[in-house]
């Protein structure tokens, strides 16, 4: 009868530990980040593609690998045929800086084609200790996100972390895989640890279930590798922002955030701003809701068209024909500039995988994406 009792005792108490952890954050939470509006995707096959990262205290190596490899996914979904018609959103999770009802999870981006917006919000990110609940990421990214609806589409979600995939005391994780595959959406695991350890299995059990790949990484080992390339890269990376021609309530801060994301990925190093100049000249970048010369290369009657008090200064005054010869002057410019950066990264890339193969070295984040977007790509009709 005793143990009973104590048995009884201890199951209520841990009821009610769950419910003060799961009713009351565990510090005053920061204000939400103020959320953009989803920016479409231009036209081609859609392809949406969601992080999850792990912003708990032991991660600032996942988030710095995120910031330096980016630019080299997109690269890669840049370079896939049908033309594709990329959107990227931003989940971080396992911070006690976020609601503790929402599982310390946060949907810093909807799914949105405003890749420098989503490189600032990366760059936003900061760790803090917590509870990592991945099903509550997926969950999120399933239920949230504004999925392309086209039976075609491409739908990824990558989870990475490195706590138990299972620790979710709400949401079952296959519960919430199951849910995402039901609307057509990989669930994809990046363990940031040793493949042999015992969580490891977990994480490669929930990439079974979501369709999706496994992988373990060193979140520490992401090294962008330098080249001789990389200075003219990045000088034509300013010379192709000379092409843009902001418009509307959006053109201004459209431009200077472009600036900004530069500044961001210089931050890094050379190779990381050589790999974003890469990306600039790739059809997924797309800036049509700020930038007349991505307006006009889609319909130039509509680019030509625009009101006056929409144009910067120097367009204002112009007839339409006038329009439509210095629009058509900046878009074969930047095709210019975009073709020689084209050349310059094929170079590039083949020196990357010189240097590489001869430096073998721990997976890193970029690799594990790589192989999961190939295949799954491939899976819905993408070659590369």
């Amino acid at each position: 009868m005793r143990k009973t009792t104590i048995l009884q005792l201890s199951a209520i108490a841990a009821l009610v530990l769950v419910a003060i952890a799961l009713g009351a954050p565990r510090q005053q939470p920061r204000p939400p980040l103020q959320q953009d509006p989803p920016v479409p995707a231009g036209d081609g096959r859609p392809i949406d593609l969601v992080i999850a990262l792990d912003t708990s205290n032991s991660m600032d190596g996942l988030i710095d690998s995120a910031r330096q490899k980016v630019w080299d996914v997109v690269n890669v979904l840049g370079q896939a045929r049908p033309k594709p018609a990329l959107r990227v959103g931003l989940i971080s999770y396992g911070n006690t800086g976020y609601d503790a009802r929402a599982g310390w999870v946060r949907k810093d981006a909807d799914l949105t084609a405003d890749l420098d917006g989503i490189y600032g919000k990366l760059f936003a990110l900061r760790t803090m200790g917590g509870d990592e609940y991945v099903a509550r990421a997926v969950k999120v990214a399933t239920e949230e996100m504004q999925w392309s609806q086209n039976p075609d589409a491409l739908r990824m979600v990558f989870v990475a972390g490195n706590e138990p995939a299972n620790q979710d005391p709400i949401v079952p994780v296959d519960e919430a895989v199951a849910k995402a595959r039901e609307k057509g959406i990989f669930v994809n695991t990046i363990y940031c640890g040793q493949d042999g350890a015992v969580e490891a299995r977990l994480w490669q059990q929930v990439a079974t279930l979501g369709g999706g790949r496994y992988a373990a990484i060193d979140q520490n080992s992401a090294v962008a590798v330098a080249t001789p390339l990389d200075g003219e890269l990045a000088r034509l990376s300013v010379e192709l922002n000379k092409t843009y021609v902001g418009y509307g309530a959006g053109g201004q801060a459209g431009l200077a955030n472009q600036a900004a994301q530069d500044a961001n990925a210089s931050s890094l190093g050379a190779a990381v701003a050589a790999t974003r100049a890469a990306a600039k000249s790739k059809v997924v970048y797309d800036n049509s809701t700020w930038d007349l010369v991505d307006v006009f290369k889609r319909a130039p009657s509509k680019a030509v068209a625009k009101p006056s008090a929409a144009l910067p200064p120097e367009m204002a005054a112009m007839s339409e024909k006038d329009r439509t010869a210095f629009l058509d002057g900046k878009a074969k410019e930047r095709e210019t500039i975009q073709k020689q950066i084209d050349e310059l990264s094929v170079k590039r890339e083949q020196m990357v995988k010189e240097i590489r193969a001869k430096k073998a070295g721990p997976k890193a984040l970029d690799d594990a994406l790589d192989g999961a977007i190939r295949q799954e790509a491939g899976a819905k009709g993408f070659k590369f």
